[in-house]
């Protein structure tokens, strides 16, 4: 589902910085779903709400092994500015260190004709069909990354569509499983690195305000599939709405409704920073699918105080699966964001 943060942003009160925060409410416009088209749908869209993110998971040449998240947010309210954000991410387990920076500007230089590229400051995303790139630098990381997707878009719910009832509706794809080759830089050297990322796009005329949250997971499982659920809460805090999809070796989308997902806090952690609390560990059951997985955050701090971008804490982090599918044991990487728990 990837990040809602522009728009629960958008009924807070406003931080010391301006951030998208400020931006106004806008009611959200009913319309009817079209075909995602690809590439045209990489590019940037004329919704209330959009956003590209990647995370994913890096090896260096000397064995040492990192996470990171890059995002870029966009957010148009009718004749007012067009706010951009974005979020830039490293975490580090064999070091024990979380990294993270955050960059806001009304401006953005896009490209589109299909392909995308889009620029703010000196970090960058952009995408020709299956190949994108990535560039993005900050006080303690850079990264400099090409991306090859290993499998066709992925669409939620069925046609990429999912609706949110009164509060819109929302266009939803990723790309599951992105083979990834680049350098990652620290303290004045670059390494090369390898691994794999999964990104998410997802636009649309939606706003969700004063809302109470949700948990978001994404897992690229060793034997060549992926999974992606989200868990929905509403102010109290209950559960109000649980979806998913399963991605196979060949690509092939099985859409999970609640039904077919059971979702289990395992443990929490207390922010040392915020003092705000976090679940942290998980078990994921998909019964029909045979798939019982538990899940570790190979960090426990990975939150990230973006209220100077976006107006809330939330977080954000890679974590370790390791389970059973059918029996047979399995394992893989993923990661897990939460939302709503700093109020």
């Amino acid at each position: 589902m990837a990040l809602f943060l522009v728009l629960i942003a958008a009924g807070c009160a406003a931080p010391i910085r301006p951030s998208l925060a400020v931006l106004p409410i806008a009611d959200p416009t009913p319309s009817a779903p079209r075909p995602i088209t690809f590439p045209r749908d990489e590019s940037p869209h004329d919704s209330l709400s959009e956003w590209w993110y990647y995370t994913g998971h890096l090896d260096t040449e000397s064995g040492a092994h990192y996470g990171f998240e890059l995002t870029f947010f966009q957010a148009v309210r009718g004749q007012n500015p067009v706010g951009y954000a974005a979020h830039f991410a490293i975490t580090d387990p064999a070091g024990q260190r979380f990294s993270y920076e955050e960059r806001l500007d009304k401006s953005l230089r896009v490209q589109g004709d299909g392909s995308y590229r889009l620029k703010l400051g000196d970090w960058q995303i952009g995408g020709d069909g299956a190949d994108h790139y990535l560039q993005a630098s900050g006080k303690d990381y850079s990264l400099d990354l090409k991306l090859h997707s290993l499998k066709p878009p992925a669409l939620h719910a069925g046609k990429g569509w999912i609706s949110f009832g009164p509060v819109g509706d929302s266009y939803y794809y990723s790309r599951t499983r992105m083979e990834l080759s680049g350098s990652l830089g620290q303290a004045g050297k670059a390494e090369q690195v390898t691994g794999l990322a999964w990104m998410d796009h997802q636009w649309g005329d939606f706003i969700l305000v004063n809302g109470g949250g949700w948990d978001w997971f994404s897992m690229q499982l060793g034997d060549g599939t992926e999974l992606m659920v989200t868990v929905l809460r509403d102010q109290p805090g209950s559960v109000s709405a649980m979806y998913g999809s399963l991605v196979d070796r060949e690509g092939g989308v099985t859409e999970l409704r609640a039904s077919d997902l059971e979702v289990e806090a395992t443990g929490s952690w207390q922010s040392p920073h915020s003092g705000v609390s976090y679940p942290s560990g998980w078990r994921l059951r998909l019964p029909n699918q045979g798939l019982d997985l538990s899940l570790e955050p190979v960090l426990r701090d990975q939150e990230l105080d973006t209220r100077a971008s976006t107006g809330v804490r939330y977080w954000e982090g890679e974590v370790r699966a390791n389970g059973s599918r059918n029996g047979a044991p399995i394992s893989g990487l993923g990661y897990v964001e939460l939302t709503g728990y700093a109020k």
